[in-house]
């Protein structure tokens, strides 16, 4: 019985969650942080340290450019999600640069900012490449 409890609490956050906009996930994440004494970046730490180790001879990748490939079914979002990763958008920039294939979002950004705007698009229900 407490298992079906458990299945509808839960059921109800991811509810709640789902309906959340990115900056209030950001701010939830932030608090979340906060209450728990985590760090939602040190859970992706270990799976880039388990990366092979070995010389495999090519140079390191230093500068990403981060492509919108599709926006997903969440348009708004993701327009609000490209305005918080480059504040200089206007609202009709963001816009037609949401609805234009293949869209460089970020030319030549260091890899934590590339993947920084890689999520916050993919959780605004973008398709995003690093090239």
């Amino acid at each position: 019985m407490s298992d079906n409890i458990s299945s509808i609490k839960l059921q109800k956050i991811i509810d709640a969650v789902s309906e959340l906009t990115v900056v209030e996930l950001a701010d939830l994440v932030k608090s979340l942080e906060e209450k728990f004494g985590v760090s939602a970046s040190v859970a992706a730490a270990p799976a880039a340290a388990s990366a092979p180790s070995g010389d495999s001879g090519e140079p390191q990748q230093d500068a990403f450019d981060v492509i919108l490939t599709s926006t997903g079914a969440n348009k708004i979002g993701v327009i609000k999600a490209l305005r918080e990763i480059n504040p200089q958008l206007g609202l009709k920039e963001a816009k037609d640069l949401s609805e234009k294939p293949g869209a460089e979002i970020l030319n030549g950004a260091n890899k934590t900012a590339a993947e920084e705007a890689k999520a916050k698009l993919v959780a605004a229900g973008a398709t995003v490449e690093l090239k």
